[in-house]
């Protein structure tokens, strides 16, 4: 398995046979446009949640119109993007599971809207990706706009945070690449999720995303 850096929180696990592309925005590079021209396989758009810069909504008409693709798009994404609900090869919610001929992938809760994943390849390799899910425990002097978005406290955002960690753990005690968000809004505590992910989770490669906001 070959992991790229596309752009912001997309990143492509390109397998012999398959392609799975998580958080698809934006493609300044042409990384994923490269990798879908050259792709002979299946592919897969995985969608964490709904918003902006996790989800571009070219996907839909990509899928629809290509049978060897397909999309793989959290609750709330179909619901707030309005995406046909016969479009989707399955509807991600928290606590269930997908099955494909090349991975299964389970969803947890986020500490955001929508969910993050654990995806276990055929080979026995596992990917998590966060999608929004962090410790989002912005410093009293953090930029008031940014700030002002969490709606609970630095503790509740901690205690919810860790117990989800503690939910993919049950499962997943050890992760081989983990895709999280490292975001400078969070001045000082930008560090603070990565690291008790990786105290509370064996993990293999840490891969850090959503730092990069302008082309």
């Amino acid at each position: 398995m070959e992991l790229h850096y596309i752009y912001h929180s997309c990143f492509a696990a390109e397998e012999e046979d398959c392609l799975i592309v998580y958080d698809y925005w934006r493609d300044p590079d042409r990384r994923l446009q490269g990798l879908l021209d050259a792709a002979d396989k299946e592919v897969y758009f995985v969608v964490s949640h709904f918003h902006e810069d996790h989800y571009n909504p070219s996907l839909a008409e990509w899928c629809s119109n290509n049978p060897h693709w397909h999309l793989l798009p959290s609750y709330d994404t179909v619901r707030r993007r309005r995406i046909d609900k016969t479009l989707p090869l399955a509807v991600l919610r928290f606590g269930e599971e997908v099955e494909t001929p090349y991975f299964r992938l389970k969803a947890y809760r986020s500490t955001d809207v929508g969910v993050c994943t654990v995806a276990r390849l055929r080979d026995g390799t596992t990917l998590f990706h966060a999608g929004d899910c962090n410790n989002w425990y912005f410093h009293p002097s953090a930029d008031a706009e940014d700030s002002d978005r969490v709606k609970v406290t630095p503790d509740q955002m901690e205690k919810l945070f860790l117990s989800i960690l503690r939910e993919i753990k049950q499962d997943y005690p050890e992760i081989d690449h983990a895709m999280f968000p490292v975001d400078p809004r969070l001045g000082q505590e930008m560090l603070r999720g990565p690291l008790q992910l990786m105290k509370a989770i064996r993990v293999g490669h840490l891969h850090p995303m959503h730092y990069s906001w302008g082309l």
